[in-house]
């Protein structure tokens, strides 16, 4: 009697361990602030990038490697610029598309990773906000034109497509257009000023 109610009880066990595996595979899979939906290519992206979004990632690309679209719900920015800078190449790598949900909201290191995507589209009723930066006491308009401390925020809008002077003239412009502690929401004519949609 004891043994068969223990190979029941190990029937029932397995029988939940497949079943849950199942639904990992099939079903919604978190990694940070990313989730995979159930087509396996869809990504919803929902959180402020952080320093371990990176390595998140990775371990999403690993186990779905064949990711099209990211969904974003809201991203408010990132605590490790880093660490979204390296990230937000290796979304546009991969050639992934982004797009921000209807009533979806992006700002300061979120527009930076939007700007990843191969097609950047947005649904109704978004924002998108813009800052200049700050670090270490200071902030992005300390220092002039052309300062080394620019480059890196140029340097990786020109490798997601945007020409040099597109680039420039959309970091000045988001540094410019608000104070570190301050925010500004983007109208539609400066998105499509700055080209930062290209459906």
């Amino acid at each position: 009697m004891k043994t068969i109610n223990l190979l029941f009880t190990w029937l029932i066990l397995a029988t939940a361990l497949i079943s849950c595996t199942q639904e990992d595979n099939l079903g919604n899979h978190s990694f940070g602030i990313f989730t995979v939906l159930e087509d396996g290519v869809t990504v919803e992206m929902d959180g402020t990038i952080n320093s371990s979004s990176l390595d998140d990632f990775n371990d999403l690309e690993a186990d779905f490697p064949d990711i099209r679209t990211i969904n974003i719900i809201n991203c408010d920015g990132s605590s490790d610029d880093y660490i979204n800078l390296q990230l937000s190449a290796r979304v546009h790598q991969m050639g992934i598309n982004t797009h921000i949900l209807d009533n979806g909201e992006i700002a300061s290191g979120g527009v930076d990773f939007f700007l990843a995507g191969i097609q950047r589209t947005k649904g109704a009723n978004t924002y998108i906000g813009v800052h200049s930066w700050a670090g270490d006491g200071f902030t992005a308009t300390d220092f002039p034109v052309g300062h080394e401390y620019h480059l890196p925020y140029i340097d990786y809008y020109v490798s997601v497509g945007f020409t040099q002077q597109e680039a420039e003239d959309f970091y000045y412009f988001t540094i410019n257009a608000a104070p570190a502690d301050d925010m500004h929401w983007m109208t539609e004519a400066e998105i499509a000023r700055y080209n930062l949609l290209n459906p």
